[in-house]
C-alpha cells in the first residue's frame, strides 16, 4: 500500500490541473468594462470600444439599436454604409470605428457575444452640431422703417444642443426694450423695437451659440428713414470786405439727402471765389462754404438747402460787411523845454544884479528855481510889476533904472 500511494497522489494532482485548465478553457465569456458614451462634433470621426474576456470561439457584433441595424459580426462589416468599420486591437478589445459622423449616427450602439444565452452592453454616440442660422426663418439683412414706427427682427437657428440667441449692437451702443429700459444684450429669438428712433438706426447682430464652436452670427442693417431737418449755428455771420469767411449748416435725413448752396436765387458752385465742403457720418452731414476775397456784392443772404425723397428744407444766413478799423497815429511823446529854456535865461540875467551885502538874488533864484513847477503845474498868475518870474520883465524894469543914473552922474561932472 505504501508503493502505490506515491504514484496515486500524482495522478490525483494531474487530474486537478487539468480540470483547472479545463474550467478556464470554458469559461463563458464576460464584459471586462463597460463601453463609454462618446460626444463627438458634426463631422468628425468617432471610436467605440467594447473589452470582452474569454471570448474563445464566440463572435462580437456590433448593432445600431435606434435603426435596428446591424453594423459588424466579428472581423466583417455587414452594413453598405463606408463610414462604419471594425478592428481588434487585441485579444479583448473591438472597436467599432464611425468616420465623418452624421447626425443620423447619434443614438445608442450595442456590443454583442453571441453566448446562451446571449450577453450584451450597450453605449451611447452623442453627435453635437454648431448653431447654423436659418436665413430662410429669419428676417432679411435689410430693413427700412419709418421713424417713430414699430419693427421687429427675428432670428432663427438649429444645431445640438438647441442654440441660445443673443441680440448686440455692433456699434456697442445699448438697446432700447420697451422703451423703458436699455440693456447691452437681449437674449431671444425676436427683438421688438417700439417706436423706433434715428438713434437706434444701425447694425443688430444675431448670435447663435450652443457651446460647440464656432458660434455664428447674423448682421441686420436697420435703416430709419425721415425727411430733412437743418441746424444753423449762427444765422448772422459778419466779416470786412477783402477777407475770407466760412459759413456752416448742419442737416440730417435718410435716405441721404441732396444738399447745396444757393445765393441770390442761384445754385453755388465750387469756383476760385467759393469753396464747398460736406463732412458726412451716418444720417448726419456738415455743409461748409467758404467765400474768398469778399466784396460788396458778396454780402447778402445765403441758404443752405437738404432734401430727399421724404421731404425739403433749408437755412438760411444773413452775410453782412464790417466795416475795417481805421487806422489811429501812433502816439508821440513831446518834451517841452520851455521850462529849462526860462531857466537858463533867469541864470544869465541874474548873474549882472548880483551884490555883496543884499539877498535878493537869493530870493529871486528860489522864485525861479520853482517856475518850472508852477509851468508843470499849470497855475495861473495875474501879471505884476514886481514880479521877477522871468527874464524879459526883469530886463524891462532895469533898463530905466540904468538911464536915470547915467544921467544923475553927467550933471554931476558938470
Amino acid at each position: 500500500m505504501s508503493r502505490r500511494a506515491p504514484g496515486r497522489g500524482l495522478a490525483i494532482g494531474v487530474i486537478q490541473i487539468i480540470t483547472i485548465i479545463c474550467q478556464v478553457l470554458t469559461e463563458d465569456p464576460r464584459f471586462a468594462e463597460p463601453i463609454p458614451n462618446v460626444t463627438v462634433a458634426l463631422g468628425r470621426d468617432a471610436s467605440l470600444p467594447c473589452v470582452v474576456e474569454h471570448l474563445g470561439t464566440y463572435k462580437v457584433a456590433w448593432i445600431h439599436i435606434d435603426r435596428q441595424m446591424i453594423l459588424t459580426i466579428h472581423r466583417h462589416v455587414i452594413t453598405r454604409l463606408a463610414r462604419f468599420s471594425v478592428s481588434h486591437d487585441n485579444a479583448m478589445t473591438w472597436l467599432l470605428h464611425v468616420s465623418q459622423v452624421q447626425q443620423e449616427d447619434r443614438g445608442y450602439y450595442m456590443c454583442q457575444v453571441n453566448t446562451n444565452p446571449m450577453i450584451s452592453q450597450v453605449g451611447y454616440l452623442q453627435v453635437v452640431v454648431p448653431p447654423n442660422i436659418l436665413d430662410s426663418d429669419s428676417t432679411q439683412s435689410a430693413v427700412a422703417v419709418r421713424e417713430n414706427q414699430n419693427t421687429s427682427l427675428v432670428c432663427r437657428a438649429d444645431g445640438f444642443p438647441a442654440p441660445k440667441i443673443m441680440w448686440r449692437r455692433e456699434d456697442g451702443q445699448p438697446i432700447s426694450v420697451d422703451r423703458r429700459k436699455k440693456v447691452t444684450v437681449y437674449e431671444g429669438e425676436q427683438l421688438s423695437l417700439q417706436r423706433i428712433s434715428r438713434t437706434e438706426m444701425g447694425a443688430y447682430l444675431c448670435i447663435a451659440t450652443n457651446a460647440v464652436p464656432p458660434s455664428v452670427s447674423k448682421r441686420i442693417i436697420v435703416d430709419v428713414e425721415f425727411s430733412p431737418m437743418i441746424w444753423v449755428p449762427n444765422q448772422l455771420v459778419g466779416a470786412p470786405a477783402g477777407t475770407d469767411v466760412t459759413v456752416d449748416c448742419h442737416t440730417e435725413a435718410h435716405p441721404r439727402a441732396i444738399s447745396y448752396w444757393v445765393y441770390d436765387n442761384v445754385m453755388v458752385l465750387p469756383t476760385k471765389k467759393y469753396a464747398i465742403n460736406t463732412e458726412e457720418n451716418s444720417y448726419r452731414a456738415h455743409m461748409k462754404l467758404t467765400v474768398r476775397n469778399l466784396q460788396g456784392a458778396d454780402f447778402g443772404n445765403y441758404r443752405c438747402i437738404s432734401k430727399n425723397s421724404l421731404g425739403e428744407t433749408e437755412g438760411s444766413i444773413r452775410l453782412y460787411e464790417i466795416p475795417m478799423p481805421s487806422t489811429s497815429p501812433k502816439a508821440t511823446e513831446m518834451k517841452s523845454n520851455a521850462n529849462k529854456e526860462s531857466a537858463r535865461r533867469a541864470n544869465q540875467t541874474r548873474a549882472p544884479t548880483r551884490s555883496p551885502g543884499t539877498e535878493r538874488p537869493s530870493v529871486l533864484r528860489a522864485q525861479l528855481d520853482r517856475a518850472p513847477e508852477r509851468d508843470a503845474q499849470q497855475v495861473y498868475r495875474p501879471p505884476h510889476l514886481h514880479s521877477v518870474s522871468g527874464g524879459r520883465q526883469l530886463r524891462c524894469w532895469r533898463q530905466p533904472f540904468l538911464v536915470v543914473i547915467l544921467l544923475v552922474h553927467m550933471d554931476l561932472i558938470v
